[in-house]
């Protein structure tokens, strides 16, 4: 009886562990991220599926503008996940492949029809609403 409730008990953390490691591998890239050549910082929200744009020293008004939504982690892959992006130049969401190539450094790829395209985003420790322009 006592092995029984053992094996039970191992199996249920076994699928417990299985059904939540896709959550943990998505904290990986909630925070705040820069767009390496532009003056643009994200912040990502895993919880809530969705990147906002916090600051923007190029384009102000966009501050606010939810540019990623629907983002989930890959099943089968590490530091990967998938979402839609907000492409500015055609005005419309996209099917974004979002990765963490090493830490501190994060992958859009965006592709539409056979052209593609990757934006590399860098990590940032604080809120880059509170820094001088």
């Amino acid at each position: 009886m006592m092995r029984e409730i053992v094996v039970i008990a191992r199996g249920f953390l076994t699928f417990v562990f299985v059904s939540v490691s896709p959550l943990l591998l998505a904290d990986d890239i909630s925070g705040f991220w820069k767009h390496r050549e532009e003056p643009a910082w994200i912040e990502i929200r895993v919880d809530e599926g969705a990147g906002t744009v916090v600051r923007n020293d190029k384009f102000p008004e966009r501050v606010g503008r939810k540019v990623l939504t629907d983002l989930e982690a890959a099943d089968a892959e590490e530091n990967l996940w998938h979402g839609q992006v907000y492409v500015e130049l055609l005005g419309e969401f996209r099917n974004v492949e979002v990765s963490l190539p090493e830490p501190g450094r994060m992958e859009f790829e965006v592709k539409v029809g056979f052209m593609s395209r990757t934006i590399e985003w860098v990590r940032v420790d604080v809120d880059p609403s509170t820094l001088p322009q």
